[in-house]
């Protein structure tokens, strides 16, 4: 049994890794790179195995830097299955699809503007292939286990996300489990991650490995920051993910509504049509949330959404208005990336009576990691746009747990493993969260390198 870590190893981005056997290859998630360009370039490389000789995905979750890549690898020759919960699949049929039509428009746009250094800007993939992709998926039992030839597989719930598992692997008497991303055990949505099952060797995330939760009540803090911003007449723009951090938003915004801490009169908008089908999704699935389905039928109560690209670019026009009415709106991409939410930044962001929240993580070099560090101008669209708003980072919105919950979670397994790796973060998080494994819990730990294989 060998691993080869292919993306995910010295960045937080791009889950790949590969299990290879002697008559079996698995690639464990298949995400995108995110971030820095050097490793958005990494997307358009060779993935460093054949994809045609690829058995089978096994896929963590949804979010886009552990399923991004799917269509690329089916572009690629990759025929096989993937596997994923109910739940994954129905949110990959979103995020894909959005996916290669962001792509699709971009690639337009940077050929209609000449803006690009190739001869004719092309998409990763487009909306065909995401959908040609969606036809591989194969559910699961209700079980969650599963036997591909001579290899027993198990999806556990990890909290984190809907649908969102640990993934643990045995072929004779040796087994390894793979952590995916793991929840907190206090979120808003989801439930306390499950316990897996022992292995021999883990691969666990790091994304937050150097870092505590603020120990703060993130309602009240949102509460504050929003009396804040709109008693001076701003807006509030919270730059989301459209899949889970959007809902975890809309939550907390209807429970303050129901507190009196939110006057009803003030719109709250929802510009992310991902977000929107998200949140359907969250309904059908509801039973996989920590809240009732009473609550979760409610997160949508007297919410505006806004539909079509010409309604978001007139609504980001308005806001900035010198009497515009104050508003709430939740858009998407969650790190500014791209997507609608920079129709607000654009707008927004000159003029200081307004904040701008991120609730969520910012990966180095995203657009939301450049403005929560506090730089004052950003690029956007080919120009130069002032920052001269408010800008806070909501960290007590992060579907991830820290690094005592890392920590937590690895104590919590049935018996030690003989080793782990540290994947799924910054360098500087994957170090630290390796220290602490080392000095506390005294396992044998490392982070691996890019591309690296390890016989396990």
């Amino acid at each position: 049994m060998t691993l080869t870590f292919l993306g995910a190893a010295d960045t937080v981005t791009g889950s790949r890794h590969l299990l290879s056997f002697s008559d079996q290859r698995l690639l464990l998630d298949a995400g995108l790179f995110q971030g820095f360009k050097t490793l958005r370039e990494r997307n358009w490389m060779p993935l460093g195995v054949d994809a045609s000789e690829l058995d089978a995905v096994l896929l963590s979750h949804a979010h886009l830097d552990h399923c991004g890549y799917l269509p690329a690898l089916r572009r690629q020759g990759f025929q096989g299955a993937i596997y994923a919960t109910a739940a994954t699949r129905d949110l990959c049929d979103v995020l894909l699809r959005d996916s290669a039509h962001l792509q699709e428009e971009d690639a337009k746009r940077a050929n209609r503007d000449q803006s690009s250094r190739h001869d004719k800007a092309l998409p990763l993939y487009g909306v065909r292939e995401a959908e040609a992709t969606m036809k591989q998926f194969v559910p699961l039992p209700r079980d969650g286990r599963l036997t591909l030839g001579g290899t027993e597989i198990r999806f556990t719930p990890a909290g984190h996300l809907l649908g969102a598992t640990s993934i643990h692997v045995r072929r004779g008497e040796r087994s390894l489990l793979f952590s995916g991303d793991i929840g907190r055990n206090n979120d808003l949505l989801m439930p306390v991650p499950q316990v897996p099952p022992a292995a021999d060797v883990v691969m666990i995330e790091s994304t937050y490995g150097n870092r505590l939760h603020p120990a703060e009540d993130v309602q009240a803090r949102l509460a504050q920051l929003l009396r804040t911003t709109l008693k001076r007449g701003g807006s509030v723009l919270l730059p989301s993910f459209a899949v889970g951090r959007a809902q975890a938003l809309l939550l907390v915004l209807q429970r303050l509504r129901r507190a009196g801490e939110l006057p009803l009169d003030v719109p709250i908008w929802l510009d992310s049509p991902m977000a929107e089908q998200a949140t359907e999704l969250t309904l059908r699935h509801a039973r996989l949330l920590r809240i009732s389905v009473d609550e979760a039928r409610g997160l949508t109560d007297r919410v505006h959404y806004v539909t079509q690209q010409a309604q978001s670019l007139k609504l980001a026009a308005s806001l900035a208005q010198r009497k515009a009415r104050p508003s709430i709106v939740i858009s998407a991409s969650g790190m500014a990336t791209g997507g609608r939410v920079l129709n607000y930044i654009e707008t927004l962001a000159p003029q200081p009576q307004h904040h701008i929240a991120f609730p969520g993580f910012q990966a180095g070099g995203t657009r939301g990691a450049r403005m929560v560090a506090g730089e004052r101008e950003i690029k956007l669209r080919g120009r130069w746009v002032p920052v001269n708003a408010e800008i806070s980072h909501l960290d007590g919105f992060s579907g991830h747990a820290d690094a005592e919950g890392l920590v937590q979670w690895l104590r919590a397994l049935p018996r030690p493993p003989g080793q782990v790796y540290v994947v799924h973060g910054e360098p500087a998080a994957a170090d630290a969260l390796r220290c602490r494994i080392q000095d506390e819990l005294g396992l044998p730990v490392r982070v691996p390198q890019h591309g690296e294989t390890v016989e396990l």
